[in-house]
């Protein structure tokens, strides 16, 4: 949990331009591969809520997380970003404030995605196609499935 609050607070950090070197220094030592797999599941939780579309950010953020090169600052961006996402609370909560509730969340991951926008490559959106596909079926299916009645 403490890694959790130390990577959402480096993304909000971040996001306000602050310096995040303190909180950086923390992260020393982590086992980003346990980590990754934590967020995974996470993930697919979250997946069978928010749908398709809504998961697609965050497992390509997640195969980034995976790669060898991603540097830990990225890392702890990612992490934040999904988890914050993902988790029960906001800090903005959308039974309150309704749209805002949802932009928070939707600016950290765009936020994230556009500083790693560079590591998503073709072989990344095959692996997160592939997720989705496992999760919801492939994209052909849904579309030309009827509904029942």
């Amino acid at each position: 949990m403490i890694i959790t609050i130390i990577c959402i607070t480096i993304l909000a950090y971040a996001i306000a331009g602050k310096d995040i070197n303190k909180q950086l220094e923390k992260l020393k030592g982590v086992d980003w591969k346990a980590k990754s797999s934590d967020v995974f599941g996470k993930i697919g939780v979250y997946a069978k809520k928010a749908g398709r579309v809504a998961t697609k950010p965050l497992l390509q953020l997640y195969y980034v997380l995976t790669m060898g090169e991603t540097t830990t600052l990225e890392k702890a961006l990612i992490v934040g970003a999904i988890l914050y996402t993902v988790m029960p609370f906001s800090l903005i909560p959308f039974k309150a404030h309704r749209i805002l509730g949802l932009l928070d969340e939707g600016l950290a991951v765009l936020y994230v995605v556009k500083k790693v926008q560079s590591k998503i490559t073709p072989e990344i959106n095959a692996k997160v196609d592939e997720t989705l596909n496992a999760w919801f079926g492939t994209e052909e299916t849904a579309q030309t499935t009827e509904p029942a009645e």
